[in-house]
């Protein structure tokens, strides 16, 4: 798999997944249970070192009790403010 070109995305999912997760008062392994995924890709994600699949972030929403809109809403938000600082 060829890895993203977009960092600054990726850092913005990676961080937006941590926040809502501790929000929740998950921990990594207790996300990977809920969307059956393994523990290390979690963490993976999570430090923008792994790009998930449009299902993998389907699954991640619905772990994190978030519609997939408004997870990705989230995102892009981080993903504007990251953007805007480095102009």
């Amino acid at each position: 798999m060829r890895q993203s070109t977009n960092y600054e995305l990726m850092t913005a999912l990676a961080l937006e997944m941590k926040v809502r997760r501790k929000e929740l008062g998950l921990s990594q392994e207790d996300l990977a249970g809920r969307c059956d995924l393994d523990r290390p890709y979690i963490s993976l994600i999570e430090v923008a070192r792994k790009q998930p699949t449009l299902s993998v972030l389907y699954r991640l929403s619905e772990a994190l009790e978030l519609p997939l809109g408004s997870f990705m809403e989230r995102v892009q938000e981080r993903y504007l403010q990251g953007v805007a600082r480095n102009f």
